[in-house]
């Protein structure tokens, strides 16, 4: 048990070392902190899709895509599945050098149920080291266009439920960049994006609202909230997908209005 209270009293202390969130000699700083604050609230809102998926089957299978150092990963495997006698958490991630390092990890903690995949997003979709459905399909603070990686990966999968944390995007900001002179003429809108600032946050917040339409044609109810409070992280907008095969009527007709009005038609098969 640790003398910490920010720690929940069942979490391993030698995970929080190896992670680097304590130090050596099991203190917390500022900045591991907030970045324990914002996984356990991640957690708060993911624990309960948990329980009610093992509820109906208890072998379930979560991939963190984008893992990248699978701190998500491996707290919800620490404090949920090793509390459980079934079910895996599968961290998937492009860079071979981190996955050989979970890999260890997760053998030195004797994590059995983890696994760690080098895929890339067109491997991770179609390898036979995957199973061709997942229950739950997570993504923390993937950067561009990795959140749609994700979504397009829980797509392919029929992930029950999807748990996004976007975090930088620039591609849509670019395409209004791209087509600024032709929006100026066809929509008052386009003031919105005249000022590089408006660009890119008018952008940003554009992309997930266009990641919403995608996830709600394909069926699934959708909840958008603030993961944790701006001063811990200007990239706080939480996604959680609920699949309920019923897509939303005009979901598909409002996301091709959108891409149209603001000129974003080249991204029709990206929010496809």
């Amino acid at each position: 048990m640790t003398l910490i209270p920010e720690i929940k009293p069942q979490q391993s202390i030698e995970l929080l070392k190896a992670l680097h969130i304590l130090t050596r000699d099991g203190k917390l700083n500022q900045d591991t902190r907030r970045k324990l604050k914002q996984v356990y609230h991640l957690y708060h809102f993911i624990e309960p899709l948990l329980t009610e998926l093992m509820e109906e089957n208890d072998n379930i299978t979560l991939v963190d895509h984008g893992a990248g150092k699978s701190y998500l990963g491996f707290i919800l495997y620490d404090l949920f599945m090793k509390q459980h006698q079934s079910g895996g958490v599968v961290g998937i991630e492009t860079r071979a050098e981190l996955v050989q390092k979970s890999k260890e990890l997760a053998e030195q903690l004797h994590f059995d149920r983890m696994d760690f995949h080098h895929l890339s997003v067109e491997e991770s979709m179609t390898s036979n080291l995957l199973p061709e459905q997942v229950e739950i399909v997570t993504a923390l603070h993937a950067c561009n266009t990795a959140t749609d990686d994700a979504i397009r990966f829980g797509l392919q999968k029929q992930a029950k439920f999807m748990v996004l944390v976007p975090c930088c995007q620039a591609e849509v900001a670019e395409v209004l960049r791209k087509h600024k002179n032709e929006s100026f003429g066809k929509t008052p809108l386009s003031e919105i994006w005249r000022h590089p600032i408006h660009t890119r946050e008018f952008g940003s917040q554009i992309t997930n609202v266009l990641r919403c339409l995608q996830l709600e044609a394909h069926g699934y109810q959708v909840t958008v909230t603030e993961l944790v409070g701006w001063e811990h992280s200007m990239k706080n907008e939480l996604i959680i997908a609920r699949y309920k095969n019923s897509p939303r009527k005009n979901a598909e007709v409002r996301l091709q209005q959108i891409l149209e009005t603001l000129n974003l038609e080249e991204l029709r098969e990206r929010f496809a």
